[in-house]
């Protein structure tokens, strides 16, 4: 059976891949067998990229033609989302958002009634009805129609739950956010304005097109010049559903998800509130933050890459922080799911509370010479198996001697191929991974 789901819900070109037909029917299985007989409330929250009244309107009659009501929360966060969909005591939620992909993608993503995204063998039982049984699924008529309401001020209750997870004002903190022209827009400037820091917004102007264009987490470049010449202790950039975070410190330079992660890592064992001095991670963490934690006593595990496969560990052994590189960073006593904004008022939280400056906190750890090239492909079937494409990374890894790492991986929702290395040369890395980039070309492209 073809699978629908990748590793954060579904994915696709909008009115392409991902139609309103497909919306219409996956709503129909979600509801379904999220609902089954319980009914009650499915919340659907979008970010504000074009396709996304569409994908709504179809995927909120799919539910209700099974009888289930539907609430819509209008634009709001990936984790906004998640959090109203425990608060609100809702059966499921759907989240409409193809996060940092660029305005012409979209995709679904499902939550269950805890704000957890869904496991494998969920996404696999919902797609086994999209497949074989909608048609068999429940039609009411009448009254046990499903409603459909609009319930946009519900995102406040999210804005006020995110301020009451710090213990102090950020006062004195002058702060530059880059909103990505996507779904903090409306909610990031109110708060860190009412958390007390002094707030300048950029990108926070969404046209349903703008959404990820040459801003927000995948170009921290541009917010990095705006900090420096605004004279900024801090820039925040989050990426179309302000699901991820990366940071800049005053001199302009990146703080990304491994340091922040390190940094709060490091003041929760100090507070020793880290549970089991244990910090979860994936395996496209930098070798520097392994590194690092080692020596301040902080434990690693390292898990597959997608934030849900983090959060799977952390529930398995009872961790409450960890993240990826890319600025998913999953506090669990306050959250279900990666969250930019939550993230941000922790780390300016340390800030406050240590008088450090972000840049004396990223000295925590030291990244290795890194290099990530995305390799576009026509399919991302077969490659394990290439003789040559096996041949250049068994090259790669016997020239870097044991001194650094190849990591090659399909992406999980985009037609690329992930070539990263590590070593303690950046010329070396970039020749490397390189060569291995170009053999994929050529073998896959």
């Amino acid at each position: 059976m073809a699978r629908l789901f990748g590793t954060d819900g579904i994915r696709g070109k909008a009115n392409d891949e991902l139609t309103p037909e497909l919306a219409f029917k996956i709503g129909r299985a979600a509801a379904s067998y999220l609902g089954g007989d319980k009914g009650g409330t499915f919340l659907i929250g979008r970010d504000p990229r074009l396709s996304g009244a569409m994908l709504e309107g179809a995927l909120a009659s799919g539910i209700a033609s099974v009888g289930l009501d539907v609430a819509l929360t209008g634009i709001v966060t990936t984790p906004g989302l998640s959090w109203l969909t425990k608060e609100m005591g809702a059966t499921a939620g759907a989240m409409i958002s193809a996060s940092h992909n660029p305005m012409e993608d979209n995709g679904i993503k499902f939550f269950n009634s805890q704000g957890f995204k869904l496991e494998d063998a969920q996404e696999i039982a919902i797609e086994e009805l999209y497949f074989h049984g909608t048609d068999n699924l429940p039609r009411p008529t009448g009254e046990k129609v499903g409603r459909i309401l609009r319930e946009e001020e519900l995102i406040q209750k999210y804005c006020d739950y995110l301020l009451s997870t710090v213990d102090l004002s950020l006062g004195g903190l002058k702060v530059v956010v880059d909103c990505a022209n996507g779904a903090a827009s409306g909610i990031a400037p109110r708060v860190f304005a009412a958390a007390g820091a002094q707030v300048e917004i950029i990108h926070a102007a969404p046209d349903g097109i703008n959404i990820n264009r040459s801003c927000g987490s995948t170009h921290p470049e541009i917010l990095a010049a705006v900090v420096k010449s605004k004279k900024a202790d801090i820039g925040l950039a989050l990426d179309g559903d302000a699901d991820r975070l990366i940071a800049v410190d005053a001199q302009g330079k990146i703080v990304d998800g491994d340091k922040i992660m390190l940094i709060c890592a490091k003041s929760l064992k100090d507070q020793g509130k880290l549970a089991k001095d244990t910090l979860v991670v994936t395996i496209m963490s930098n070798l520097g933050l392994l590194l690092a934690a080692k020596g301040l006593g902080v434990k690693t595990i390292a898990t597959k890459v997608g934030d849900r496969y983090v959060l799977e560990e952390m529930l398995r052994g009872g961790y409450i922080l960890g993240g990826e590189q890319s600025g998913h960073i999953i506090f669990r006593q306050y959250a279900t799911t990666g969250d930019g904004l939550l993230s941000a008022l922790q780390l300016m939280q340390i800030m406050v509370q240590s008088g450090k400056s972000l840049e004396e906190l990223a000295k925590v750890m030291e990244s290795l010479p890194q290099v990530l090239i995305n390799v576009p492909v026509a399919s991302k079937k077969g490659w394990q198996d290439n003789k040559e494409i096996a041949a250049k990374i068994a090259w790669a890894e016997a020239e870097l001697q044991g001194q650094g790492r190849v990591l090659v991986r399909p992406s999980g929702t985009e037609p690329l191929i992930r070539v990263m290395l590590e070593g303690p040369r950046e010329s070396q890395v970039q020749a490397l991974a390189q060569e291995i980039a170009d053999v994929i070309k050529a073998q896959q492209g």
